[in-house]
């Protein structure tokens, strides 16, 4: 295999953009066994005393992420998150304007492999979300395994992450005051290992969960699709009904969480390695769908509202494709 080196006159902001980038990917695959690790180590050492306190206020603090989370407005505006946009570069873009007085369940799609539009959009300030949609709170929802990991939890909770459990989606969009909007990668862990560029195949006919919590508050549907998300890596041949996907199955059965085999460059070549190719993320907020408050939602009024927000989500895909380089004839899969 023939490598790819990067030159060495690389502009200083070009580095830096790549390093914040670095710090994400470290973040995602690594940061919470590094904690888990610090915490165990901590609690062997002389200093078992401070593991013991933080154990006590882990047991007070435990329903915190599906109770809204702890954001920090000064994290989400870290200037490293600005080098992390420009890299691919990330763009968020609206359609409408949204009321602030209102819930929000935002379905984001496709998830990709580490979901980096989501991530940077909601979790940080360097697409403008503030600014965008002013009076709304993104809180970008995530497998609740990971809020029981010491250090690792606060640190996540500071962007707006919070727990994808259903408590936690019910107490977002049932706020009477308004102004919370709940990020869903509606695919979730499948379709993550589905994804590679080109990919328009989307998870989605039996996802229904979040449109009957939607009925349920009254909270409005907002469909998102983020163009380029799927083109960041390259992913190991896994096809339906394959050794190698029966195997990825069974261990995301197992922990709940998905293991695709992915690569795209490294830090100082471009030929492999965990880093995300340099591929722009457009992200298109669609409009809302009104949704009428049904404390005890049927079959068919899951079924119904279901079909219309495939529908706008189709739609808000065809009306756009043209503008991210995507040829008529391609469409979305839903499966």
């Amino acid at each position: 295999m023939r490598i790819e080196f990067a030159p060495l006159n690389v502009p200083l902001r070009r580095r830096l953009q790549t390093a914040a980038v670095v710090q994400w990917v470290f973040s995602f695959l690594a940061l919470a066994q590094c904690c888990l690790a610090a915490f165990i180590l901590l609690a062997l050492s002389d200093w078992w005393m401070v593991a013991l306190l933080y154990a006590g206020w882990l047991w007070l603090d435990w329903d915190t992420p599906t109770n809204g989370g702890r954001r920090s407005q000064w994290m989400r505006r870290w200037s490293v998150w600005e080098h992390f946009r420009d890299y691919f570069p990330l763009t968020l873009l609206k359609t409408v304007d949204l009321d602030p007085k209102k819930n929000y369940i935002f379905g984001f799609h496709p998830h990709g492999v580490l979901v980096a539009g989501a991530f940077g959009n909601f979790c940080t300030e360097a697409t403008g979300f503030s600014h965008l949609f002013p009076g709304l709170k993104p809180h970008l929802l995530m497998l609740p395994f990971w809020f029981r990991v010491p250090f690792f939890r606060d640190y996540i909770m500071c962007g707006g992450l919070v727990s994808s459990s259903k408590s936690s989606l019910s107490y977002l969009v049932s706020r009477p005051e308004g102004g919370n909007v709940a990020v869903v990668a509606v695919g979730g862990a499948p379709e993550a290992l589905d994804a590679r560029p080109g990919a328009l195949t989307l998870q989605v006919q039996n996802r229904k969960g979040f449109i009957k919590l939607a009925l349920k508050h009254g909270a409005q549907l907002v469909p998102v699709f983020s163009f380029g998300e799927n083109e960041l890596f390259d992913q190991i041949e896994n096809p339906t009904g394959s050794p190698l996907r029966r195997l990825q199955n069974r261990l995301q059965s197992i922990m709940g969480i998905a293991m695709p085999l992915f690569h795209a460059r490294g830090v100082f070549q471009y030929s492999f390695g965990l880093i995300p190719y340099r591929k722009p993320i457009r992200t298109i907020v669609g409009k809302p769908i009104p949704v009428v408050q049904t404390p005890s939602p049927s079959s068919e009024d899951i079924e119904s509202l279901h079909k219309v927000y495939l529908q706008n989500l189709a739609e808000l895909f065809e009306q756009h494709k043209r503008s991210y380089g995507l040829a008529d004839d391609q469409h979305l899969a839903f499966i």
